[in-house]
This record gives C-alpha cells, sequence and structure tokens, in this order.
C-alpha cells in the first residue's frame, strides 16, 4: 500500500530524516509529519537498500519520501547513472512510497532538466522533492521559477544557499514568496535546531522544515532521534502554526 500523500496536522509541517524503520517510527511517535527517508547519513543521503524502502513505509502512518542520490561526489550524472537513477525511481515507487528525493545539475550549475524529465517520467503518480542540489545554483529564484514548470515537483529543500538555514533568512523569504499559491513549497533545511526555531519561522514565513541532526541526540547523525527535541520542535511548530493560521 502506498504511503498516505499527506497529513493535516495544526502548525507548520515537520519532516525528518530517518534511516531504518526504527527511526521513522520513533519520530512519528514524536510528531514527524513525513519522513525522509535516506542512506549514509554521513555523506548528507543517498539511495538506500530498494529491499529496505517497504518496511519503513510499512512502519509509519505518514508519507515516506525517499532519497535517490547514487553517489556524493556531486550533483552532476553520466547517462548510465541517471537510467540507475530512474531504476530505483521505479523501485520506491513500487515499494509504495509516497514520494522521492531527488535533483541533478548541468555542468554549469543549473537544474538539469534533460535529466529531470527521464526521473520524473520514472516517478509517474509520486510528489517529488528537488534536494539541496538546488543550494549549488546561484540563481535560486530563477531555478525555482524553472521548476515551477514541473507539476511533480511539489517540494524544494533548501538552506537558501548557505551551511545553515538560519543563516538565510531573507532568501527563504523571497523564494516562500515566489512559491505562494503555487503547487510547489518551499522546505527549509539545514542547521534546524529547537533553539531560535520560532524567530526564524516569523522571519522566513516557511511551513515546512525538514530536520536531521537537530532532533538528534548530541546533534550526531550516528545518534537516534531524541524525543525531548523533538516534542519541543513540534510544540514551537504547532504553536507558531496556531498564531499565523
Amino acid at each position: 500500500m502506498r504511503s498516505p500523500a499527506s497529513r493535516e496536522p495544526g502548525g507548520v509541517k515537520l519532516e525528518v530524516i530517518a534511516v531504518n524503520a526504527a527511526e521513522a517510527a520513533a519520530a512519528v511517535r514524536c510528531g514527524a509529519d513525513r519522513i525522509e527517508y535516506i542512506a549514509a547519513f554521513e555523506e548528507g543521503g543517498l539511495t538506500p537498500e530498494p529491499g529496505s524502502i517497504q518496511e519503513v513505509v510499512e512502519a509509519v502512518p505518514v508519507p515516506v519520501h525517499v532519497m535517490v542520490r547514487p553517489h556524493s561526489r556531486s550533483f552532476r550524472y553520466e547517462r548510465d547513472e541517471l537510467l540507475e537513477m530512474a531504476e530505483s525511481v521505479r523501485l520506491i515507487r513500487a515499494a509504495g512510497a509516497g514520494g522521492v528525493v531527488l535533483g541533478a545539475l548541468t555542468r554549469e550549475g543549473t537544474v538539469d532538466e534533460e535529466a529531470l524529465k527521464v526521473l520524473l517520467e520514472a516517478a509517474g503518480d509520486l510528489s517529488v522533492t528537488f534536494h539541496r542540489a538546488f543550494d549549488e545554483i546561484g540563481d535560486q529564484p530563477g531555478a525555482l521559477r524553472t521548476l515551477l514548470a514541473y507539476p511533480q515537483i511539489r517540494h524544494v529543500l533548501t538552506s537558501g544557499g548557505r551551511p545553515s538555514a538560519l543563516e538565510a533568512a531573507q532568501r527563504l523569504r523571497e523564494l516562500t514568496e515566489l512559491s505562494r499559491g503555487t503547487h510547489l513549497t518551499v522546505l527549509a533545511g539545514s542547521g534546524l535546531r529547537p533553539e531560535g526555531l520560532e524567530a526564524f519561522l516569523r522571519r522566513t514565513g516557511v511551513r515546512e522544515v525538514h530536520f536531521g541532526t537537530g532532533v538528534r541526540f548530541g546533534g550526531d547523525p550516528a545518534q537516534g532521534i531524541d524525543p525531548e527535541r523533538m516534542q519541543a520542535v513540534k510544540a514551537i511548530l504547532e504553536r507558531f502554526g496556531a498564531e499565523t493560521a
């Protein structure tokens, strides 16, 4: 069974990284609205083993979006790598995931639309997130306009081009305004933590956030989900969402 397309909680939506089914379940118990399932957290996330995807999907009652990234060398892909990625997308779809997380750039550092079309064809009706390859693009507003031409792309995961999203509030506000009223949502991520989160939300206007190390014990990708930090984040998001609904 395909994971659900959405959940309608109060507050700003929360996506959390998980590297296995147990982590995904722990994150959802603490209020995660969506899971990004990856392998190789320390490399920024790679495609997980196909056989593990259904286990994660069946472990949680929220959407599971699966990373499609064959290596961490760059976001530029040769033809054989692109075909491998398309096959991964098909396997993820068959496993019942709600979405895929992917991206590709040209040698000039712009959105690789030819590669994107191949991957979107494989994705079919899956929700697509264009991942942090976006943060290597110089003209982010222009890139967002490019992605708006593709209805399958429902999210852009970005830190606003900075190491931490906390450093890019103005850019994230600009991108959020550009996406307002469209099919595409800016998903702010990288460097977020409970401390300073409410001020960040007020400055940017983002309605969805992505957490990784910020909700793990000691901020360590090798450690598990910290329930106290998760609950702190969720409380902030729900309070802010109620105030701004």
